[in-house]
C-alpha cells in the first residue's frame, strides 16, 4: 500500500462510543431478535415475543442512566472532534427518555391489544415494526447532521405507517395507512429537497457548520439557501401535524390499532418537534427572522384548528373518543410550537426550548394515560364513543378518576397541576419573547379546550344509562394506567422536577 493510501485509510477509521449509541441500538437489535424468533415460536406461545419487546424497551430506557454523567459524542470528523454526527447531551437524553418510555407504555398496551385481536394482527411483524420505529425515534434527537436526521426520521416513520395498516381485512386501517403514507412521503420529498439545497449552498451537512457557513453564502446562492430553509421547514411541519398539514391525523388515529394511535400521538410528535428544534435553533439561527414568524403563525393556526375540531366532535359518533383525542393532539401541537417560535425572538433560546421539552414530558405522560383508559373502555365498547364513557365511575371508579385527572391535566386545571404548570411555562415563553398576540391566542384556545375536556370529565360521573358491568383489567393494561397515573400525580405534587430538564445543553 502506498504512503498516501495509508493516511487516507486511517482517516476513514471511526472510533465508536458504544455506550453513547446503546439505547437506540438495543431497541433495533431486540427488534431483529423478535422478527427471527417469530419464525420458530409456536402459535400458542407468541405472547413471549411481546414480553421480550417490553423487556428490550425497558432495558434500552435503563441504558440512559450511565449517560447522565456528561455529554458524549461519536462519529466525529477526523481532525475536528467538535463536529460529530451523534451527540448524547442533556437534550438528547431527555427526548430519548420520552421516546423509549412512551414506546414502553405503548408496548404494554399492545400486549393486551394483540391478545384481544385474535390473530388479526401478526405478532412478529407488529413487534419488529414497533421496535424499529422506536429505535429511529431514539436516534433522531442525537443526530447532529442532516443526513442522520433524515435517516432517523424515516426509520421512525416508515414502520409507523406499516403498523397503522397492519390489521387484516380492516378497510379503515388500510385507508388510514394510505393517508399517513402519502403525507409522510410528501414530507420526506420536501425535506430532502430542502436539505439538498442547504448542502449545495453551504457544502456541509453538519448542523453546527451549516449555522456558521450559511451566514456567508455566496451572493449567487442566496436564493438557493433561502429556498432550502423554507422547504426544510415545510417538510418538518408535515411531521409535526401542524396546520395545514394535519389532515391525516384524525383518520389515521381512528384506523390504527389503539396502542399505535397512542404511540403516534406522543412519539410521533416528539420526533417531529425534535427535528424542528435541531434544524431551526441549531442549524439555522441566522434565519430566525424567517422561521420565527412562520412558526408563530403555524402555532396559532394549529392550536385553533385542533381545539375547534375537538369541540365539534359529537359524543354519539362512532370512534368519537379517539377522534377527540386526535384533534386534541393537534391543538397540543400548537402549544408545543409556541416556545420554538419564541426562541427566534428570545435572548435566551435555550430557556424557550426547555419550555417545549417540559411541555412534551407532561403531555406524553398524561396523553398516554388517557389512551390507556380508552383502550380499557374499548375492550367492551368497540365503537369507543365519548358517550360510552358515561357512568364509567360506577363500573370502574379508579379508571374514571384517573381519566378525569388526565383530562384535567390536558386542560391545565387543578388537580392536574403539572398541566397548569406546563401551560404557564409555555405562556411565559411567548410573553418573554414579546409575542403578546400569540399568548392571547393561546389563552383563548385554553378556554375553548376547557369546554370539551370538562364535558368529557363530567360524563364519567353521570348515572349510567344501563346496568354497569365491572370488568377485569388485564395486568399489562393495569401497569400502563398505573405508571402514567403515578407519574402524572407525582409531577403534579412536585412540578419543579420538570424544571431540571429545561437545561437542554443544546448551546
Amino acid at each position: 500500500m502506498s504512503s498516501t493510501a495509508q493516511p487516507l485509510a486511517a482517516s476513514l477509521v471511526q472510533s465508536v462510543d458504544w455506550l453513547a449509541i446503546a439505547p437506540p441500538t438495543l431497541a433495533a437489535v431486540v427488534g431483529l431478535v423478535v422478527l427471527v424468533a417469530d419464525l420458530f415460536v409456536p402459535e400458542h406461545r407468541k405472547a413471549i415475543l411481546g414480553w421480550t419487546s417490553v423487556a428490550g424497551l425497558a432495558a434500552a430506557t435503563a441504558l440512559l442512566l450511565p449517560l447522565l454523567d456528561g455529554d458524549r459524542s461519536t462519529f466525529c470528523l477526523n481532525g475536528d472532534a467538535g463536529v460529530c454526527s451523534y451527540t448524547a447531551d442533556r437534550f438528547t437524553l431527555v427526548i430519548q427518555f420520552l421516546v423509549l418510555g412512551g414506546a414502553l407504555l405503548a408496548a404494554l398496551l399492545s400486549v393486551t391489544a394483540l391478545k384481544d385481536a385474535r390473530k388479526d394482527l401478526p405478532e412478529g411483524e407488529y413487534w419488529f415494526l414497533l421496535l424499529s420505529s422506536a429505535a429511529g425515534a431514539a436516534l433522531l434527537p442525537a443526530s447532529r447532521d442532516l443526513a442522520t436526521l433524515i435517516v432517523a426520521l424515516e426509520v421512525a416513520s416508515l414502520p409507523a405507517f406499516a403498523l397503522v395498516g397492519l390489521k387484516y381485512g380492516d378497510r379503515r386501517s388500510s385507508e388510514a395507512a394510505l393517508k399517513f403514507f402519502l403525507s409522510s412521503v410528501t414530507a420526506t420529498a420536501v425535506s430532502l429537497m430542502g436539505v439538498s439545497f442547504l448542502y449545495a449552498s453551504t457544502g456541509t451537512l453538519h448542523l453546527t457548520r451549516i449555522a456558521e457557513r450559511i451566514q456567508h453564502v455566496d451572493g449567487r446562492l442566496d436564493t438557493l439557501a433561502q429556498t432550502g430553509v423554507v422547504l426544510t421547514l415545510i417538510g418538518f411541519a408535515f411531521k409535526t401535524a401542524a396546520v395545514p398539514f394535519h389532515f391525516w391525523v384524525p383518520d389515521t388515529y381512528v384506523g390504527a390499532p389503539l396502542p399505535i394511535a397512542a404511540y403516534l400521538s406522543v412519539i410521533g410528535k416528539a420526533v417531529g418537534f425534535t427535528g424542528l428544534i435541531l434544524v431551526t435553533v441549531v442549524a439555522l439561527p441566522s434565519y430566525a427572522d424567517v422561521w420565527g414568524p412562520a412558526l408563530a403563525v403555524l402555532a396559532a393556526l394549529t392550536m385553533t384548528v385542533g381545539n375547534v375540531g375537538a369541540l365539534r366532535q359529537q359524543t354519539a359518533r362512532a370512534y368519537s373518543a379517539v377522534r377527540l383525542l386526535a384533534w386534541s393532539s393537534v391543538g397540543q401541537a400548537g402549544y408545543l410550537l409556541v416556545p420554538i417560535a419564541a426562541a427566534a425572538y428570545s435572548e435566551d433560546p435555550e430557556k424557550s426550548i426547555g419550555s417545549t421539552v417540559a411541555y412534551a414530558l407532561m403531555y406524553g405522560a398524561v396523553n398516554l394515560g388517557a389512551f390507556a383508559v380508552a383502550a380499557l373502555v374499548g375492550r367492551t365498547a368497540t365503537l369507543n364513543r365519548v358517550a360510552d364513557y358515561r357512568g364509567l365511575y360506577a363500573a370502574s371508579p379508579l379508571s374514571a378518576l384517573l381519566l378525569a385527572f388526565f383530562l384535567l391535566c390536558l386542560a391545565g386545571l387543578p388537580p392536574g397541576v403539572i398541566g397548569l404548570f406546563a401551560k404557564v411555562t409555555v405562556f411565559s415563553a411567548a410573553v418573554d419573547a414579546g409575542l403578546g398576540w400569540l399568548a392571547v391566542v393561546m389563552a383563548v384556545n385554553v378556554v375553548i379546550a376547557l369546554v370539551y375536556y370538562l364535558q368529557w370529565t363530567a360524563l364519567l360521573f353521570r348515572a349510567p344509562e344501563g346496568a354497569s358491568e365491572k370488568q377485569r383489567v388485564p395486568a399489562p393494561l393495569t401497569a400502563a394506567i398505573a405508571v402514567t397515573g403515578v407519574l402524572g400525580i407525582a409531577l403534579s405534587g412536585a412540578p419543579q422536577l420538570v424544571l431540571r430538564f429545561t437545561d437542554t445543553g443544546l448551546f
